[in-house]
């Protein structure tokens, strides 16, 4: 009888919010059903201090994760950098999850033997106390969670996580994403087979990446209301805006009944379809490009 091999543990460590953030664990077992993964989340809520984050941290190790996920806004603030230093000293695979600030600190994220997935398009929030409230906030997730969605962001978030997860299975060194998610990444993906829908995803993730540059200067560089207040709510329509174009290229796809869907199988291994009648099966390419 062939050895039961022990499902791989997966902790993803929350600090702060970005709009890949509350789905993140889902990605990973959309039906509930893998055997060979455990995740466990430890989050700090809204509040990404390094007090918080250091507070959390003993919970976060109690799972004794064979992989860390770390997601946060800005990852150079204290609090991320303080997880992010806790899991490169343990020498646990890690990967940070995080949006465009990120880039600023990405040479110390590698020297520290992490992975990352920088997500341009995860844009900041427009946290004035006059414009946001808790419906503006789920509002603006939601309408950001569709365009990262619909676009393959998450598509490339959870295949890169099963990458590390598949690598170690195999008693290979993990296999670390080093990715800036930009909309370069989004125009190059095979997530479309229409020409006009792959056009409408790339314009919408455009439009979400203007949305943090917005919200950047409305949070951190207008100081007098009567100008901030009109950028935060302009951003917050583009994000709209996006979502609805987004929806767009996901209906064409439908339209054309060539919509690609990806479930993960019982085994974690990834299973193929772009037809809504026929049943999925076992994505070959993908695992050749993976040489598993």
């Amino acid at each position: 009888m062939a050895e039961q091999v022990a499902p791989k543990k997966i902790g993803i460590f929350k600090a702060g919010n970005i709009g890949t953030s509350p789905n993140l664990e889902l990605l990973l077992d959309e039906l509930a059903d893998r055997k060979d993964i455990k995740v466990r989340v430890v989050t700090t809520g809204s509040k990404m201090g390094a007090e918080d984050v250091q507070e959390a941290l003993p919970k976060f190790f109690e799972f004794n994760p064979d992989i860390a996920v770390i997601i946060s806004p800005n990852t150079a603030l204290p609090g991320p950098a303080t997880a992010r230093e806790a899991v490169s000293s343990r020498k646990i695979p890690g990967i940070v999850i995080t949006d465009s600030p990120g880039k600023r600190v990405k040479a110390d994220i590698e020297k520290q033997g992490l992975g990352y997935l920088i997500i341009t398009g995860d844009p900041l929030i427009g946290a004035r106390k006059e414009f946001l409230d808790p419906i503006e906030m789920a509002l603006f997730n939601s309408n950001i969670n569709k365009v990262l969605a619909i676009t393959g962001v998450y598509r490339i978030v959870y295949q890169e996580i099963d990458k590390v997860v598949y690598s170690l299975e195999a008693g290979e060194p993990p296999i670390l994403p080093k990715m800036i998610i930009d909309i370069t990444t989004i125009r190059d993906q095979p997530f479309f087979v229409n020409p006009y829908a792959r056009a409408k995803a790339i314009a919408a993730y455009g439009m979400a990446e203007k949305v943090a540059e917005i919200n950047t200067q409305a949070c951190f560089i207008e100081k007098e209301s009567e100008k901030y207040i009109p950028l935060v709510a302009a951003a917050h329509e583009i994000a709209q805006a996006a979502a609805r174009l987004a929806e767009e290229a996901r209906e064409i796809e439908k339209y054309n009944d060539s919509l690609l869907r990806k479930p993960h199988a019982k085994d974690g291994r990834l299973k193929t379809k772009n037809r809504l009648m026929l049943q999925p099966t076992f994505d070959e390419e993908t695992y050749a490009q993976m040489n598993i």
